[in-house]
């Protein structure tokens, strides 16, 4: 993944100035998004009511001129309500807004994206106004800018613009959202941002399981595996460059490290041994993983670029998983050693365990918050059910009622957790779903396939 390139260039200042700026710089490589202008938010807002409340309007983005684009969206036109399509979905299927979108609102003319009128827009009942607009540039890229307004302050609260690469619009649309989330939450961003997952089919006894990605909305999706070796638990290293998962081949279990930018593999470690649930450090220089050697399973920690393993624990039982907080100094992780499967927290070095969770049930597939204030786990007592608690193993809160809800993953903002969620039956297909920390807010994210294992990446560079 490209590192993203800042510009000081003033692209929105005015759409009828900026469309006569010479951008005089080199176009990014693919994947790279330059942001033209970081200002900081300012103003106050209207409202003070509870958000789901507040009336968002997100009209189609204007372009200057209808123009041929790279991408295959019909031109800057129709590229301009997709992407107000996008905002609005992104916004809307986070459980805190409903915005109105593109599709029953005017398309404001470009003149108006930095001169909005205020009284027409109040008139719909729009407390809010996201604008925009989009123009293909010489070198074929896009220039993309957004506006966040308060129409009863009269005021102009966030913009912010960037030039992209056609193919890459929607990450401009996903960081315009991003920009209004943030602004109107008080929250960290999370939409410009990928999820990665172990995609199934066939039949229950002979399933096929391939490692995927996509966006966090499910779009742009690929396969990185073929499904000729079944592919596991996959992990975003913290710079996003990279994914572990583990892999069976010939039956024999091998932790991989795939370079999303080359295609490259790296094998980090292979055994006879049956291998569990590879975790990356939060600087990226080691993997967590568990091995079962003579019927006891233990938590090891590896060179992420391979390399000699560490044992963590020692004793007997089955200690399984391990996921850092986010300063590197602790692991939490799962353990039978009490006689049932439960959460234990130790240093990084393999010190202090101890166990965490005694709210009843079984404690499984922990996951620390990247906020550090949460830990995420699979609750078993009948169900299962995901379920959050303080990194002391106090305030749990069952968040799903399913069936079968388990394997939780952090958005990047730490404020919504995807899981997979197994269906009843011989064919128990698997189905990625995502519930906020309120519990409320439910709901699917469709994938081509079955879905299982998600993996939520930290938003992208």
């Amino acid at each position: 993944m490209n590192k993203v390139l800042l510009a000081s260039l003033a692209l929105i200042a005015a759409p009828a100035r900026a469309q006569d700026q010479d951008l005089g710089e080199r176009p990014p490589a693919e994947g790279a998004v330059v942001e033209t202008e970081e200002e900081g938010l300012s103003g106050s807002v209207s409202f003070e009511g509870n958000l789901e409340d507040l009336g968002i309007a997100i009209p189609a983005f204007a372009t200057d001129r209808d123009a041929s684009t790279p991408a295959n969206t019909g031109g800057t036109g129709a590229l301009g309500l997709a992407m107000a399509q996008v905002i609005t979905n992104d916004l809307k299927n986070n459980g805190l807004f409903k915005p109105t979108g593109p599709d029953a609102l005017p398309r404001p003319a470009y003149a108006e994206i930095t001169a909005p009128n205020y009284a027409t827009w109040g008139s719909r009942g729009a407390d809010m106004l996201i604008q925009g607009y989009v123009r293909a540039q010489g070198d074929g890229r896009l220039a993309v800018g957004c506006y966040l307004y308060d129409t009863k302050l009269g005021t102009q609260l966030a913009r912010q613009g960037w030039l992209v690469g056609a193919s890459e619009w929607r990450r401009a649309a996903h960081k315009c959202a991003d920009l209004v989330y943030s602004r109107l939450s008080g929250e960290s961003p999370f939409f410009d941002s990928r999820i990665a997952y172990i995609a199934e089919t066939g039949p229950k006894d002979k399933r096929i399981k391939r490692l995927a990605i996509m966006d966090s909305d499910g779009a742009n999706h690929r396969f990185i595996t073929s499904g000729r070796a079944t592919a596991l638990t996959p992990r975003y290293s913290p710079d996003y460059k990279k994914l572990s998962y583990l892999s069976y081949v010939d039956g024999n279990p091998r932790i991989y490290v795939y370079d999303i930018g080359t295609g490259r593999q790296t094998l980090v470690t292979q055994s006879r041994n049956p291998t569990f649930a590879p975790r990356w450090s939060p600087d990226g220089r080691h993997l967590l993983y568990s091995m079962a050697v003579a019927g006891n399973t233990d938590i090891y920690r590896v060179p992420a670029g391979g390399g000699e393993s560490v044992r963590l624990t020692n004793g007997p039982g089955i200690d399984i998983g391990g996921s850092y907080n986010p300063d590197g100094s602790r692991i939490v992780f799962e353990s039978d050693r009490s006689g049932s499967q439960q959460c234990y927290v130790m240093d990084a070095n393999g010190g202090n365990q101890r166990r965490i969770s005694f709210g009843g049930g079984r404690c499984a597939t922990p996951e620390w918050s990247p906020r550090g204030d949460q830990i995420a786990f699979t609750r078993i007592a009948g169900d299962f059910n995901v379920a959050v608690m303080s990194p002391s193993g106090q305030n749990i809160r069952v968040l799903t009622r399913g069936w079968q809800d388990e394997a939780p993953t952090w958005a990047p903002n730490g404020r919504i957790i995807q899981f997979f969620r197994s269906s009843r039956g011989a064919r128990g297909e698997a189905q990625l779903w995502q519930v906020d920390l309120t519990g409320r807010n439910e709901r699917r994210l469709d994938t081509p396939v079955g879905a299982s294992d998600p993996a939520w990446g930290p938003v992208l560079p």
